[in-house]
Parts: C-alpha cells; sequence; structure tokens
C-alpha cells in the first residue's frame, strides 16, 4: 500500500465508536469483525465466531457495540438486486467510514489476494471476485437470516447512498455497476432448474434495484 493511499485514510474521521479500535502497522483502523494471523490482523478474515457472536448479541460488525433500530449493509452494486449480504450489518456511520477508507471499497483498480490462510472457509452464496468500483450503504429496520445459510436478506430499505473512491457516487458510476452485477446474477439464473423463471424473478429484482440510485426516489 503507497503513501498516499495511507495518508488518505489517516485523513478521513472516523466516528467514535471506531475510532477506539486497535490500529494496524499501516495505521489502518481494526475493524471488530478482523481475524488474526500470525499475530496480525488480516482484513480480509472474519475472526472464528464474530458473525455468530454479532448475530447474537446485536453487534456493530464492525466497530462491536450494541446496535439501534436502524442496521446498515456495506455491499456490492450486485446485491442490491439480490438484497443478500455474506456480512452483518453495522451502524449506519460505521458502515459509511468503511465506505470511505476501506482500501479495496475506495480504490477500483485493487484486487483481492489470493493467498489465504489454509483453514479459511469461503463465505454461503455467490460472491463476486472483482472490484465493482462502487459500493453501497444500505440502510434498513429489518433483515433476515437465511435458513441453514450464513447469508441475510437485507430488506426494504429506508436508506440508500452509493459511493465511489471515498465519494458519493454518481448516477452513471453506480448504474455501470450495476449492470455489472447483474451479468454475474445472469450467469447464475442459467444455472437454475428454471431459467425462465429464475431469469423473470431476476428482471423483477434488476427493476426494483434501479429505483434506489442517485437520484432516484424509491
Amino acid at each position: 500500500m503507497n503513501s498516499a493511499t495511507l495518508q488518505y485514510l489517516a485523513s478521513v474521521p472516523a466516528p467514535p465508536r471506531l475510532a477506539r479500535l486497535p490500529r494496524d502497522k499501516h495505521g489502518r483502523l481494526v475493524p471488530w469483525f478482523v481475524g488474526y494471523v500470525d499475530g496480525q490482523p488480516d482484513h480480509r478474515v472474519v475472526r472464528p465466531g464474530g458473525i455468530t457472536e454479532a448475530l447474537r448479541f446485536n453487534q456493530c460488525f464492525l466497530c462491536g457495540q450494541a446496535l439501534g433500530a436502524y442496521k446498515a449493509f456495506v455491499l456490492g452494486p450486485m446485491c442490491t438486486i439480490n438484497r443478500v449480504s455474506a456480512e452483518p450489518p453495522s451502524h449506519k456511520d460505521c458502515a459509511e467510514y468503511a465506505a470511505r477508507a476501506c482500501p479495496f471499497l475506495t480504490h477500483p483498480h485493487m484486487r483481492r489476494r489470493d493467498n489465504l490462510p489454509e483453514d479459511t472457509v469461503e463465505p454461503d452464496g455467490t460472491m463476486c471476485p472483482r472490484n465493482p468500483g462502487v459500493c453501497v450503504v444500505w440502510t434498513t429496520r429489518r433483515f433476515d437470516k437465511k435458513p441453514m445459510l450464513q447469508l441475510f436478506d437485507v430488506g426494504d430499505p429506508t436508506e440508500v447512498t452509493w459511493w465511489r473512491e471515498g465519494r458519493p457516487a454518481t448516477y452513471g458510476e453506480a448504474l455501470d455497476g450495476l449492470v455489472a452485477g447483474l451479468g454475474v446474477l445472469q450467469e447464475e439464473a442459467e444455472k437454475d432448474p428454471r431459467p425462465l423463471l429464475a431469469r423473470a424473478s431476476l428482471t423483477h429484482q434488476y427493476e426494483a434495484a434501479l429505483l434506489h440510485l442517485p437520484g432516484n426516489a424509491a
């Protein structure tokens, strides 16, 4: 990570709940959920029991403190279509900090590293390995855990904000990310035992997602 990136991350003010957390050797905040590998935090890895504890005790996935009535999910554009998250919710201000300060979310050309620890378990569902270039903070009052899966239905939103490179995304940037996410889901729909029904359902979900683009009224 270059010095310009680290300087930018240091300039983003953290909410008080996050500011109390430790920092890694690069000066980045270490979110509550992060697992440690060989004594060092690995931001790609959820610590053992992190998801279970967040749900059981109604804790923010990023700061670890109690959540209120509103829950915020940090999503990729694809997830605004199928409304599924592999991670539990956070406070809105914590989620917006992640959208502004997470290196992967704020640098569209950054790629995921593949050298994960050997005992790492992949999350349930379909993950898009590419960097979508934009991310979404999806705030809601209600979400549900899917039966038998470590996935969450994020429910209907009370507010949706789109972000790119640490700033609010434009309509065009958000639409580009949404269209790219649609392509991934279309590939999955073709694998469904009932592809015609899956395609029809996906079209309905996509049209609903369009209502939540910046500047559109849902």
